[in-house]
């Protein structure tokens, strides 16, 4: 005797679609002449900031106007060349206690320039939550690292461990049916990422 149960299963597995073939992802993907001002074009577009610097050390000089326009208390930094964190941040074990950095400082790895997105994982931040907590972040990336497009991105990945990735572009948005746009809602309420040469 069969259970209603059995009966929908065995009737999806019965009528299932026919295979269907991947399209082939090797074809000419969006290349740019300049995938830097793009990168630039389009993270301002959607609400970030890029500075360049040739190196960590001129970029401490780059990034004084924007300290001096945040004037953050409380700075969580795991890129200690271009500034160090403000208090004693290996003593975090609670990520709630996070809750009050008003700028982080992480290093992308890779920065894409048809979206403006950076990818950062959780070998380069002790806590993946400042990324969101944080009420601004300045992320680094070297120009070496920019690449045109997603594809280009995921092919530099690594799958080898289980780990936390995100894709970040822009600032926290939100808007409403309205259309009034909140820049800050629901995470950081500023970008900033600083392109160095080296």
């Amino acid at each position: 005797m069969t259970s209603s149960r059995d009966e929908i299963l065995a009737t999806i597995k019965k009528n299932q679609p026919a295979p269907t073939e991947l399209p082939s992802l090797d074809q000419d993907w969006i290349r740019y002449d300049d995938p830097l001002l793009q990168f630039e074009t389009v993270l301002n577009s959607v609400g970030g900031r890029v500075l360049q610097a040739e190196n960590f050390s001129q970029g401490q000089s780059v990034i004084a106007e924007l300290l001096d326009t945040l004037k953050p208390e409380k700075i969580y930094s795991r890129v200690p060349d271009l500034l160090g964190s403000n208090f004693e941040d290996s003593l975090i074990t609670d990520p709630h206690q996070l809750e009050d950095v008003d700028l982080a400082i992480l290093p992308g790895q890779i920065a894409v320039a048809e979206n403006a997105a950076i990818w950062i994982d959780d070998q380069d931040m002790k806590h993946r939550t400042v990324l969101f907590i944080a009420q601004h972040v300045l992320l680094t990336v070297s120009k070496s690292q920019l690449v045109n497009n997603m594809h280009e991105a995921y092919g530099r990945l690594t799958w080898d461990k289980r780990q936390f990735g995100v894709f970040v572009s822009g600032p926290s948005k939100t808007a409403d049916i309205e259309q009034s746009l909140v820049i800050g809602a629901h995470g950081a309420r500023s970008l900033t990422v600083l392109v160095t040469n080296d």
